[in-house]
């Protein structure tokens, strides 16, 4: 009992305040907020006319009623600017995989050399200090140009803002590891790559694994940026799409379906460093 009350009262507040929410934006798109109430050039951007007297931000139910028809069919595919959200999802879920995964080649090994070597740490650092804090989707532009395919530039820009996370977070996990540890892998005459991957690895991977955690979560924020610079597929397009056609019941249902889908990559992250925690 004592481990699962905590747990229960936490979900119980969760779901107040969620109630709570729900109810007062019901109740302010329903009083109030008609469009006769609006400026007259806002209720013509919405869609909204005093003549109907719709509200100009949909409520909950109105909410939840496209989520439901958004759920019920989500890979429908009418052609190239009507596809199911599901449809939206895969694209944008399959290029984060693809930019994060390439990252994950570069950035580890990377990291092992600058953790490892104090001359290419100090050789690396200016290169690192000048691209880290570069906007990822100032990038967008030179990759549009160079690589001339736009899914392929986003995937290029998920790889630029994964890359320094990781790397950094690496870096740091293998300068860290005990003296004592290194000093017993020189008395067994263990190699560099057999110390990296007998001693460092292990004792580095919590921290290298925090920096995975953390670019996946700006990877998945980047691509929605992203993907409404380019067009064309992907949930950040489906969003951009939506408000152009003044739909802000699927922007909201968009939105919804971005941070569940940021959790669940998280939590994901989350899952596999408690299994290296449990396996050490």
């Amino acid at each position: 009992m004592s481990r699962t009350s905590p747990a229960l009262a936490a979900g119980a507040v969760s779901a107040l305040i969620l109630i709570v929410f729900l109810v007062l934006w019901q109740f302010a798109v329903s009083g109030g907020g008609t469009a006769q109430n609006l400026d007259p050039e806002y209720a013509k951007l919405v869609g909204a006319t005093a003549s109907q007297g719709k509200s100009a931000m949909p409520g909950p139910l109105d909410v939840g009623a496209t989520l439901w028809k958004h759920l019920r069919d989500p890979f429908y595919d009418n052609g190239p600017n009507d596809k199911g959200v599901g449809i939206q999802l895969a694209y944008s879920i399959a290029r984060v995989l693809i930019g994060y995964g390439l990252a994950v080649l570069v950035a580890i090994p990377l990291g092992f050399l600058i953790g490892m070597s104090p001359l290419m740490n100090r050789a690396l650092d200016p290169f690192i200090q000048i691209l880290k804090p570069i906007s990822p989707l100032a990038w967008m532009p030179l990759a549009l140009y160079t690589i001339k395919d736009s899914s392929l530039s986003a995937i290029f820009v998920i790889f630029i803002c994964s890359l320094w996370p990781m790397m950094i977070n690496t870096a740091f996990g293998v300068a860290s590891v005990r003296k004592e540890w290194l000093n017993v892998a020189k008395t067994l005459e263990l190699g560099s790559v057999r110390t990296a991957w007998r001693v460092i690895l292990p004792a580095a991977a919590p921290t290298i694994l925090t920096g995975m955690r953390i670019s996946i979560g700006i990877a998945w924020l980047v691509i929605v940026a992203a993907e409404m610079l380019v067009g064309g597929t992907g949930i950040g397009y489906f969003v951009w799409n939506e408000w152009n056609n003044l739909s802000i019941t699927n922007v909201i249902n968009a939105i919804l379906f971005i941070g569940v889908v940021g959790m669940v990559l998280d939590q994901l992250m989350a899952l596999l460093q408690r299994l290296v925690s449990y396996a050490e």
